[in-house]
């Protein structure tokens, strides 16, 4: 099973990437269990539609390249079904995207769980920082 170690940081930086979002498109939010994917996002209506997973990334936007995410919360993200979200909180800003309309590559590092890596492309969005 894979384990999770958040520090405060981590959690300022999730907190962040979320709340930017669902403020740019309307809306609100709700933490999951940790053993879940991160969050449901409803719209202005408190209605359902999508579920999301906020990954850190130490760099800009531009340098955030290849995007990452653990094989596993993708997993679980998809399985979800409704709109499952990818959200990648850089120092400058987010991007996102909508894990279905994404073509990744997987990888094992040498130390760790299986990785999907995005490169640049059509399906990723942006929403910087202010």
């Amino acid at each position: 099973m894979m384990k999770t170690f958040e520090t405060e940081e981590d959690i300022r930086r999730e907190k962040k990437a979320i709340t930017t979002f669902v403020n740019v498109f309307g809306g609100s939010f709700q933490k999951l269990d940790p053993r879940d994917i991160d969050y449901k996002i409803f719209d202005k209506d408190n209605n359902l539609i999508a579920y999301a997973e906020v990954v850190g990334r130490l760099k800009t936007m531009k340098t955030a390249y290849p995007l990452p995410v653990s094989l596993i919360k993708l997993s679980k993200l998809i399985q979800k079904r409704l709109n499952p979200l990818l959200i990648w909180s850089c120092d400058d800003g987010v991007i996102y995207a909508i894990a279905d309309n994404l073509n990744g590559s997987v990888s094992k590092p040498a130390t760790g769980d299986l990785m999907v890596y995005y490169d640049i492309q059509k399906g990723l969005k942006y929403i910087r920082y202010t």
